[in-house]
């Protein structure tokens, strides 16, 4: 079995300004690079990661392809196309048609003010090229209406590999459940929908790790969508604002610890590889 790290992120500011929340501070303010992770993933036995973007730049994924290509332990890029408009985003699916390491498609819809972007027509257009593509699409919400409008997008969509980042964001510090368990129920039922075993940003920001605080979210993730819908994912750097990477990830292997050795397998690896069309 090939551990695989299913999202992590890189950024050079001086090449790529990113703009973080005001709750972030200066606390991600600075590189991370593939020299950075690499002793962190040794350490903790992770073989190869997903590269996901994190600005919505078609140059930045030119850069993480040619990063992917470089760098041993990349084994695949998440990257971003201009899915509002479709002849762009057929012109730049056709000019990375080549690229092997592309695997997938994320667009950062916390940054559209419709919480209905993603059902506009010409979104659907372009999430229908992706699926002709064979590329999976990423999707992040950060909020109910976010939520559903995702899960409408792949129920029109069934041809369509929709991968649900940090699971659906629960709400962890409040040690709520509704309606994040019966949106997360409704994704489960899609049998073209994903999920990432993570924690996002929206999450990372107010809390701080702990495995304990997660089971019962993780739990009820893998009990409805199966471990060979479930990744494992670090979500590094942006983790480091609540956690270390070797705290993160040997969470994630204590939250699978009672499962069969076939379904730690699948989440910690076999199901990245198998949704994302690793070689």
């Amino acid at each position: 079995m090939t551990v695989i790290d299913s999202h992590q992120h890189f950024w050079r500011l001086a090449d790529f300004p990113h703009s973080f929340p005001p709750a972030v501070g200066d606390r991600l303010d600075h590189d991370y690079t593939e020299d950075d992770l690499r002793p962190l993933l040794a350490e903790c036995g992770v073989e190869k990661t997903i590269l996901v973007q994190s600005l919505n730049d078609l140059r930045e994924t030119e850069v993480y392809l040619d990063l992917a290509d470089r760098v041993d332990y990349v084994a695949g890029v998440v990257g971003w196309v201009p899915l509002g408009d479709p002849t762009q985003c057929a012109a730049a699916l056709e000019r990375f048609a080549g690229r092997r390491n592309l695997v997938g498609i994320r667009h950062l819809i916390a940054y559209e003010p419709d919480p209905e972007w993603l059902l506009r027509p010409p979104v659907l257009e372009s999430l229908g090229l992706l699926a002709n593509a064979g590329l999976a699409f990423e999707g992040i919400p950060v909020n109910d209406a976010q939520f559903d409008s995702l899960l409408e997008a792949a129920r029109r969509l069934p041809d369509l590999k929709v991968v649900l980042n940090h699971m659906g964001n629960p709400p962890v510090p409040e040690n709520g459940w509704e309606p994040w368990a019966t949106q997360m129920a409704e994704a489960a039922a899609l049998p073209n929908m994903s999920v990432k075993l993570s924690v996002g940003l929206a999450l990372v920001v107010r809390w701080t790790w702990s495995t304990d605080a997660l089971r019962k979210y993780a739990n009820f993730v893998i009990e409805r969508f199966g471990s060979d819908r479930v990744m494992a994912g670090s979500n590094w750097p942006v983790i480091l604002l609540g956690a270390s990477f070797s705290e993160a990830w040997h969470g994630i292997e204590h939250l699978i610890a009672p499962l069969s050795e076939d379904e730690r397998a699948a989440i910690l690896g076999e199901t990245a590889a198998r949704i994302f069309g690793l070689g």
